[in-house]
């Protein structure tokens, strides 16, 4: 943490706190917010989390979830009297502003502190106070982290372990992804130590299925993935009109991308989906191959060297085709040993 010493002065009183996560947040940017919300709590803060948007209902076992405020119009007076009112606003799980929708520039131009706590590469810097490192897994473990350093680890309770944990565990990919180092395993330790039940976590985040999302699952599988083994490359495509036959809801197509990446041979796998106003990109990839350059440079996004997102405000087949078109440029990088 950047200036910690002042940080750690500022919190010794009762402050008033909003926590703010980006748009469509994962099991990362809830549990992290979540995780720290508890901890605040417990610490005598007036704390709230607050969402741009709604999030995957595989989620909503978290505790605290009933408290969080998600961004819409019925809410709309509310979240906005409790940032201009608060003395100190943490931004979880994402690098710049924009990532949060019109609640950014409502935050650019509150008093109030700022905290970034974030993993993402190129943040934007806008923080008072920075919980910042791209080496580092998830944010979860960097919220583990801080109230570590804040000489709080004895005040982790099994509810702010398991919010955490849930963080470390998914973005870890179940501690297969090449971000796993020694200090996550440290970190899940010490989780399991204070409360958290990795195998009910596990469970209640990827063994919780709706029947429609199962059938949609198998309808990408054997329809909608393709393969370019020239570009040792795979994408999936969906339209807001396969969505809605499928009854899809918001979290449905999490991890889809993931498919790709397990055939042999692959190493650049996206997936390209339709939303009512826009495109949606999802990037993964192995080895040396940045995603993040890929996204940054062509589809307005951004995030990890092997995990990125991005966005277009083209059709879905422009998207396609534009995605399609690229791959030449990085041919040979895809195909390092041609």
């Amino acid at each position: 943490m950047t200036h910690l010493n002042e940080f750690k002065e500022f919190l010794n009183n009762p402050r008033r706190i909003v926590i703010v996560t980006h748009h469509k947040p994962d099991a990362d940017a809830l549990g992290s917010s979540l995780g720290l919300w508890a901890y605040l709590k417990k610490k005598g803060h007036s704390a709230s989390v607050i969402t741009p948007s709604d999030y995957p209902s595989f989620l909503h076992w978290m505790p605290g979830n009933e408290e969080v405020l998600i961004h819409e119009e019925k809410t709309r007076d509310k979240i906005n009297s409790l940032i201009n009112e608060s003395e100190m606003i943490f931004c979880l799980d994402f690098s710049a502003l924009n990532r949060i929708n019109s609640l950014g520039e409502l935050i650019r131009q509150s008093k109030a502190k700022k905290v970034l706590i974030d993993h993402h590469l190129e943040p934007e810097h806008f923080a008072d106070f920075e919980q910042w490192d791209v080496k580092s897994a998830s944010t979860a473990g960097l919220v583990y982290e801080l109230i570590v350093a804040l000489g709080d680890r004895s005040v982790i309770n099994a509810a702010i372990a398991d919010c955490l944990y849930a963080g470390l565990m998914t973005d870890t990919g179940g501690f297969r992804h090449n971000n796993t180092r020694r200090e996550e395993f440290m970190i899940a330790a010490d989780l399991t130590e204070h409360g958290a039940n990795p195998t009910r976590v596990a469970k209640l985040i990827y063994d919780t299925n709706s029947l429609e999302r199962l059938r949609l699952t198998g309808y990408v599988l054997n329809n909608k993935l393709t393969v370019l083994p020239e570009y040792n490359t795979a994408y999936i495509t969906l339209s807001q009109e396969e969505l809605k036959k499928f009854g899809s809801q918001t979290g449905d197509t999490e991890g889809f991308v993931n498919y790709g990446l397990s055939i042999e041979g692959i190493r650049l796998s996206v997936m390209i989906y339709e939303r009512k106003d826009e495109i949606k990109l999802s990037f993964r990839s192995l080895g040396d191959f940045s995603v993040n350059d890929m996204a940054r440079k062509h589809f307005n996004g951004g995030g990890h060297k092997n995990a990125a997102g991005g966005s277009s405000k083209d059709s879905l087949q422009e998207t396609i085709t534009k995605f399609l078109n690229l791959l030449p440029d990085y041919r040979n990088q895809l195909n390092p040993e041609a």
